[in-house]
């Protein structure tokens, strides 16, 4: 009976295998053709909880895979000592998404870049004697080798490979290595050549891919990174065209404006791949999470990874790019068997306009293009005339109906809402000890910081003494990242800090030193470690080079080299304070604001609802936060972003890239700090924060985060019907706040009437909608005259409520 249980189970799986194969088209799945949309969720960057409702959304969204990176550091966190729990459950998360009817693009790398510490490496394999990370190098191939089969032995056991019946139907081996190559020779070239029959070796049963490589063997499919990849072929003709990184914004820098990418724009270049070839789309991201812990790279990295992605940092539609890229899934799934079943036929339709035709059987799928940057067109494609906004792509299902142009956002828009919950936080503070407080070492160096911490702690104590000295002098620092606090006879004297942009510098620092012998005592600070480059295990933190006291009466003194005494990580740290029984090894005191190195405790209630929750820590300088002992990350509210740099308004047409359409001068890069529901009791949590510089609590308040108007507009030159919907499941059209056809002025959350509108509008979609979830209505344009008026629209405002 149980040889024909295990037997019946082994069909069942074999029944249940996919076979992935691919030709110069796309990928193959059990003989079929696919165009699949893929999008980017890295699993550590969301709790447990939020998965389900994440991959449902993406699901929603029109995405067939979803995309994630394995990150080494956290799964091996020391040689052979394996963490897949909590947030790094990884199995749990491939199978939520096979559970929803998705498959899985899995990134082993296992370097991920990703903005993530140190690229995903674990810090200790900087400690293996002759490494060289990413080359043609021994020590450095045998524990890459390791990791990687650690991973695909555990996708095996669980049977997720599509060969097994899983859901995992590609594998990618190393990351962008294309970016570096150049830095490692001939020795790259083997290693890239070693990495790739290594990843065969593994017996997936699945393609295996390498991105922004194309040096690769003709058995793996390289692929494309960027903000555009329509015109990129891969190396072979018989490899698909496949698109691994799409960025759907940026990430966010402290000290930077926040990025944004239109979605016009994303489309316009999703459209435009799929135009010229393209089969395989994966946006990165399509859920950005938050980095928390002290998991963010850079460095300067913030805690949000937000990345303007369709779906926010707190899993929310992020309105109208969701939607409006959801509409292209739509039309694109709608071509699919015309598009993948025979080549493109290019012509061209005017100077920077053209079409490609697609036909099969008695089907045609029409892109036509206007890459003009500036100017909309008519064009004339088999007899008909088409209206085409610049920088715009439609996508003409029958060859003469236009289903979809990435120019026309259809789709609603919404205005989001932080909400705050008036806490009246009560809180005590505690005073972390400047200088040596326990477990300390000296040496007659300044040593580097990476090396010294182990990167266990942001902070590493250098602390020396000088004999004689009095008055103000200045203390030299020839290299420091990222960050230093400098006290002398524990008084605080000042901060430094370098940026994204100048990771490295020097400080010239005045000081007061007191008659007698002195203490300097310097808290070097990191805020993340490299993500990206060549050679990234050589990078050095910490303070370096030549460390002088000037201005002296007896002239310049030179400290680099008389006894330092070094503490890694703070009192606090060790003690565990921001955990409840750590909270208790400690008297706490009445809160002193805008002081330097203290702690912060206080006691809350989550607020009311299932709203996504954030902690407003606008009033704070710089620092660390925990809820309930669980780290929500760096916070650095008080690095403002430049004043000069954000555009008026953002135009979408054009090439983008990061510094594009700025958002945020002169305001805190980050002031909102997601706190997950599932880390927080109804009643009773503990908040402790570390702050680094000085700042005011009493000011801090947990905000809820909402969508609650919601906005939708039609063009006349794209008609469609105008739908609206609440996000909330609990929410219904409770008001129709505006509603106008014809010239309306201002945007979501502040439209208004221009010089033609039709009256009686408003009462027309209350009936339609009011009371309920959600509602359409199909706009009459004929009703409107307009005369004058280029291109009519109509415009609606609703206001969703509980």
């Amino acid at each position: 009976m149980w040889l024909l249980s295990l037997a019946l189970v082994l069909l069942l799986q074999l029944s249940a295998a996919q076979n992935v194969s691919y030709d110069h088209r796309s990928l193959i799945l059990n003989g079929k053709r696919r165009i699949l949309l893929s999008g980017s969720v890295h699993y550590p960057r969301a709790t447990p909880e939020m998965w389900p409702g994440i991959i449902q959304k993406a699901k929603e969204g029109g995405l067939d895979v979803i995309e994630t990176y394995v990150f080494w550091d956290r799964h091996e966190p020391s040689p052979g000592q394996y963490y897949f729990e909590g947030r790094y459950d990884l199995v749990k998360f491939v199978k939520l998404v096979q559970q929803a009817g998705l498959l899985v693009n899995l990134r082993i790398g296992p370097y991920v870049c990703a903005e993530w510490n140190l690229g995903g490496f674990p810090i200790w394999l900087r400690d293996i004697p002759h490494i060289v990370f990413r080359t043609d190098n021994e020590p450095f191939k045998k524990y890459m080798q390791s990791f990687l089969t650690k991973i695909v032995n555990m996708m095996k056991e669980e049977n997720l490979f599509a060969s097994q019946g899983g859901p995992i139907i590609l594998a990618q081996v190393e990351n962008e290595y294309g970016n570096v190559d150049s830095h490692y020779g001939e020795a790259g070239v083997r290693y890239i050549n070693w990495a790739a029959e290594m990843a065969q070796a593994q017996n997936t049963g699945v393609p295996w891919i390498m991105c922004a490589q194309s040096k690769v063997p003709e058995y793996i499919i390289d692929t494309c990174n960027g903000m555009y990849c329509d015109g990129w072929n891969p190396t072979l003709y018989k490899k698909p065209t496949m698109w691994t990184e799409s960025y759907t914004g940026w990430f966010t820098y402290y000290g930077w404006p926040l990025p944004h990418r239109p979605v016009e724009d994303i489309a316009f270049a999703v459209a435009r791949f799929f135009e010229r070839g393209g089969s395989f789309h994966n946006y990165y991201m399509y859920f950005g999470g938050t980095n928390f812990g002290r998991t963010s790279g850079g460095p300067y990295v913030a805690s949000s990874y937000d990345y303007d992605a369709p779906l926010d940092e707190y899993g929310m539609q992020h309105l109208p790019k969701w939607g409006h890229l959801k509409d292209l899934h739509e039309t694109l799934k709608l071509g699919e068997e015309v598009i993948l079943s025979s080549e493109g036929q290019h012509s061209e339709l005017g100077p920077n306009q053209e079409a490609h035709v697609y036909s099969y059987g008695n089907g045609c799928v029409a892109f036509l293009a206007n890459v003009d940057s500036m100017n909309d067109t008519v064009v004339e494609f088999r007899n008909v005339s088409y209206s085409l906004p610049a920088w715009s792509v439609s996508i003409v299902l029958d060859c003469k109906t236009v289903a979809f142009n990435s120019a026309k956002v259809k789709s609603q828009s919404a205005v989001v809402s932080m909400n705050p919950s008036k806490s009246s936080l009560s809180w005590t503070s505690f005073d972390e000890p400047v200088g040596i407080s326990g477990s300390s070492f000296k040496a007659k160096q300044l040593l580097e910081q990476m090396e010294t911490t182990k990167d266990t702690s942001d902070y590493l104590w250098y602390t020396t003494r000088y004999a004689t000295g009095t008055g103000s002098t200045w203390l030299s620092i020839e290299s420091m990242r990222d960050v230093v606090h400098i006290f002398v006879n524990g008084q605080f004297q000042s901060s430094w800090h370098t940026s994204k942009s100048v990771l490295y510098n020097s400080v010239e620092a005045p000081i007061k030193l007191a008659p007698g012998s002195n203490t300097i005592a310097l808290l070097s600070a990191t805020v993340g470690l490299q993500n990206f480059g060549a050679f990234i295990e050589t990078w050095s933190a910490g303070l370096s080079g030549s460390l002088i006291l000037k201005g002296l009466p007896g002239g310049d003194q030179n400290l680099s080299k008389q006894e330092w005494t070094y503490q890694v990580g703070l009192k606090g740290e060790d003690l565990k304070l921001f955990t409840v029984e750590g909270s208790r090894s400690v008297n706490w005191s009445a809160v002193s604001t805008k002081k330097p190195l203290t702690w912060y405790m206080t006691e809350f209630d989550a607020p009311p609802g299932d709203d996504p929750v954030a902690l407003d820590l606008a009033s704070m300088g710089k620092g660390q936060a925990w809820v309930n002992g669980q780290s929500i990350g760096r916070y650095w509210p008080a690095y403002k972003a430049a004043d000069s740099v954000c555009p008026e308004s953002c135009d979408y047409r054009g090439s983008y890239d990061q510094n594009k359409c700025l958002t945020g001068c002169g305001q805190s890069s980050q002031r909102w700090y997601h706190v997950p529901r599932s880390w927080m009791k109804p009643r009773g949590n503990l908040l402790v924060l570390f702050e680094e510089t000085g700042g005011d609590p009493s000011s801090i308040d947990f905000v809820t985060r909402s969508t609650n108007v919601i906005c939708a507009r039609v063009y006349e030159s794209h008609p469609a019907s105008v739908k609206l919907w609440c996000p909330g499941e609990k929410q219904v059209i409770s008001q129709i706040r505006f509603a106008s056809l014809g010239n309306p002025e201002g945007s979501c959350g502040s439209f208004k009437e221009g010089s033609c509108h039709t009256n009686d509008l408003s009462n027309t979609v209350e009936k339609a909608c009011v009371g309920q979830r959600s509602c359409s209505l199909a706009p009459d344009f004929t009703t409107s005259a307009c005369p004058g008026v280029r291109e009519k629209f109509l415009a609606v405002e609703a206001l969703c409520s509980s």
